[in-house]
């Protein structure tokens, strides 16, 4: 039985773009519906729900593109849940910003890439259908074996991964040091149609602006002074699986232009070979930083801010899920004792409630740290909190550090963002995006710092 043909509804003035884009898509097996102008558009998805829009911003002699955005929002008034990509002639980030803020799935500028076209319009289908449909798959079926938890919070993160893993969506981990981020992505990877293909890690904090470029690309031999032979670069050892971006906001603004092409277009070049290359990667990134904020600083571009993070998953911090300390410990603890062939392991109650009750500015780590030192230490089988605290006390940490220095902190969020809502005009929505924050976190922070929203 053949599969149901997608329908795709094709806005644009200009007929030359209709019949380009037309043909294209009709090659890749979709069904087509064309139209010319917004009131068409309107009364095309009044009457038919297409599977996505294909939607130009600019008509007649404009090059606002308010046209487009105006277009768009009516649209989303009939269709809220149909998928929308915006094609433009003019490759203004700012337009980008806006239509992806008003509702838009993806932005693509002319003249566009077939491959990366189609790429975006399978994923934007493809989730949406995750969206609507929300078929939770079994334990056995999803694979997070290295997360251990039951917290609200990370139960919400296996939620979003059971949504989004088989789409080729890009996507964003935000989170502190420590907390797993790694440990996501690798989820992610294991649970989507590429779980067969290579996972690629890759430290960007790690890599000098000099070597990114062949890191990252490869190079052919003689391309400089110490190029002695060929090298693949990561993005190619990744074609047809996942590529893992860590620390993505270490990255200078050289390598973040070089870096946007590839994500863009799905090729690049070796140095010192002109022949372009083509991938095909799921592309996953991680950051401990607010690229929210350094986008307001200039410190990381807006146009690859939205490219990496169509969807966002924030790992909590361990102090925010404290029901998850006695099966991360008992966890570890049986992880070492199995290294040390020690035997069974049990911690006291007394033992779990000390442990419940540090500020672990190392986050996981710092608790694998703990337990696995107090175990090698003591070499009891039985632990205590006496043992957790001798072990704790008798090394620095940063317990202390952290606490002084929550106030500057709080201040510090607080400023961040009270300018966030200056910039974006008190729009919620706008800020949390921006700031890397859900909705209700951001909610509890204004009620925590006592900022009031104007009407």
């Amino acid at each position: 039985m053949s599969r149901e043909k997608k329908l795709i509804l094709v806005c644009d003035d200009d007929a030359a773009v209709r019949s380009s884009l037309s043909l294209v898509l009709h090659r890749a097996d979709y069904d087509v519906a064309t139209v010319a102008t917004p009131t068409e558009a309107i009364d095309f998805v009044k009457k038919t729900e297409p599977h996505l829009i294909l939607m130009d911003m600019n008509y007649g002699q404009s090059a606002s593109g308010e046209e487009g955005l105006i277009l768009l929002r009516q649209v989303k008034i009939f269709r809220p849940d149909t998928p929308v990509i915006l094609i433009t002639a003019w490759g203004s980030i700012s337009l980008a910003v806006k239509g992806i803020q008003a509702g838009s799935f993806d932005f693509i500028t002319k003249p566009w890439n077939n491959l990366t076209l189609l790429k975006s319009i399978e994923t934007a289908i493809q989730l949406n259908h995750e969206n609507r449909s929300h078929n939770v798959l079994s334990d056995k079926e999803m694979h997070y074996n290295k997360i251990v938890g039951k917290s609200p919070l990370l139960l919400n993160i296996f939620n979003t991964i059971e949504r989004i893993a088989k789409t080729n969506a890009p996507v964003l981990i935000i989170g502190e040091s420590g907390t797993g981020k790694e440990l996501i992505a690798e989820a992610i990877h294991e649970n989507s149609n590429r779980r067969n293909k290579p996972f690629v890690k890759v430290n960007l904090g790690g890599i000098s602006q000099s070597l990114f470029e062949s890191e990252m690309f490869g190079h052919k031999k003689g391309a400089f002074t110490d190029a002695h032979y060929d090298r693949i670069g990561r993005f190619e050892m990744a074609n047809k699986g996942t590529i893992f971006l860590d620390e993505i906001g270490d990255l200078d603004l050289s390598s973040q232009v070089k870096l946007l092409r590839v994500l863009q277009d799905q090729t690049f070049e070796s140095l010192g070979d002109s022949r372009p290359k083509q991938v095909d990667v799921r592309v996953i990134s991680a950051t401990n930083r607010n690229l929210g904020e350094m986008v307001i600083k200039g410190a990381f571009r807006e146009d690859l801010f939205y490219r990496i993070n169509l969807i966002t998953i924030r790992v909590p911090a361990l102090r925010e899920r404290l029901e998850d300390i006695p099966l991360l410990a008992n966890f570890f603890a049986k992880k070492q004792a199995d290294i040390n062939k020690q035997g069974k392991i049990e911690l006291s109650p007394d033992a779990i409630s000390f442990l419940k009750s540090l500020l672990y500015p190392g986050n996981i780590r710092e608790l694998k740290n703990l337990i696995d030192r107090t175990i090698l230490v003591s070499g009891k089988n039985i632990l205590t909190e006496a043992d957790f605290k001798e072990q704790y006390n008798s090394i620095p940490h940063n317990s202390e550090i952290l606490s002084d220095s929550i106030y500057p902190l709080e201040e510090l969020e607080k400023s961040m963002i009270v300018k966030a809502m200056e910039l974006y005009g008190g729009n919620l929505s706008k800020v949390a995006t921006a700031l890397g924050l859900t909705r209700q976190s951001l909610y509890r922070r204004l009620e925590k710092y006592g900022i009031t929203i104007e009407n």
